[in-house]
């Protein structure tokens, strides 16, 4: 059993960045720019880099991703 502060294994996105991003979403959604800024930039590396290779696969990217949630705003 992996230690519980072990990094995710390769291509992987760890919780804390989960939730970061989720963080992220909600924050931009709401217009709240400085916060989603705050969030992504916690995002480490290595999941930073899972989120863009999982994002290249469905043929966007990541200000692709703040756009759509921007427009589907209530």
């Amino acid at each position: 059993m992996p230690a519980p502060n072990a990094a995710p294994p390769p291509g992987a996105i760890s919780l804390m960045a989960a939730g970061n991003l989720r963080d992220a979403l909600t924050a931009h959604a709401c217009g709240d720019v400085p916060t989603a800024i705050s969030a992504l930039m916690s995002i480490d590396p290595e999941s930073w880099q899972a989120i863009e290779n999982r994002l290249v696969r469905l043929g966007a990217s990541t200000a692709d991703l703040l756009n759509t949630v921007r427009e589907l705003r209530p």
